[in-house]
C-alpha cells in the first residue's frame, strides 16, 4: 500500500511541474504611456488603450542607485529599455500621461519620440490639492 501510494504523490508532483501560465502576445498599433516622475525614482507604465499594463520599468529597476534615480539621464535610459521592450508588440502612437514634478519628465518624453514611438498627445495629471489639508494650529509661546 506504501508504494502505490508513493507513486501516486510522485505522479502530482509531475503534474504540476508541467503546468505554466501562458504569456499573452500583444499586438497593437497605439497605447498610453505614464510617466512618473517624482524627485526621487521614474517609473514609466507601457499601456494598451484599456489600460492593461504591457511593459514598465524605472531608474531603479535599470541599475541606478540613490540621487541618480532622478536625473534626465536615468529617464531618457528609462525611455530607451521601454522602447526595446515594446518593439516586438508593433506599438507605434502613445499617448502621454505625466504625473509628478522630478527633472527627469520632458527628457522621458523627448526619449520615447526618438526611439520611434511617435507621440500623439501629452498631458499633465499631476494632482493638484484643491483647498488641501487643513493648517497647523498657530502656535503660542
Amino acid at each position: 500500500m506504501g508504494k502505490k501510494r508513493i507513486k501516486k504523490i510522485e505522479a502530482e508532483k509531475i503534474e504540476i511541474k508541467a503546468k505554466k501560465k501562458k504569456k499573452i502576445e500583444h499586438k497593437l498599433t497605439k497605447g498610453k504611456a505614464y510617466i512618473q516622475s517624482t524627485y526621487n525614482n521614474t517609473l514609466i507604465t507601457i499601456t494598451d488603450m484599456a489600460g492593461n499594463v504591457i511593459v514598465w520599468s524605472s531608474a531603479g529597476s535599470i541599475g541606478f542607485k540613490g540621487p541618480k534615480k532622478a536625473t534626465p539621464y536615468a529617464a531618457s535610459l528609462v525611455a530607451k529599455n521601454i522602447a526595446e521592450k515594446v518593439k516586438d508588440t508593433g506599438l507605434k502612437e502613445i499617448d502621454v500621461y505625466v504625473k509628478g514634478i522630478g527633472s527627469g519628465r520632458e527628457s522621458a518624453i523627448r526619449a520615447l519620440n526618438n526611439e520611434g514611438l511617435s507621440v500623439i498627445s501629452i498631458k499633465d495629471v499631476t494632482p493638484i490639492p484643491h483647498n488641501g489639508c487643513r493648517a497647523r494650529k498657530v502656535r503660542r509661546v
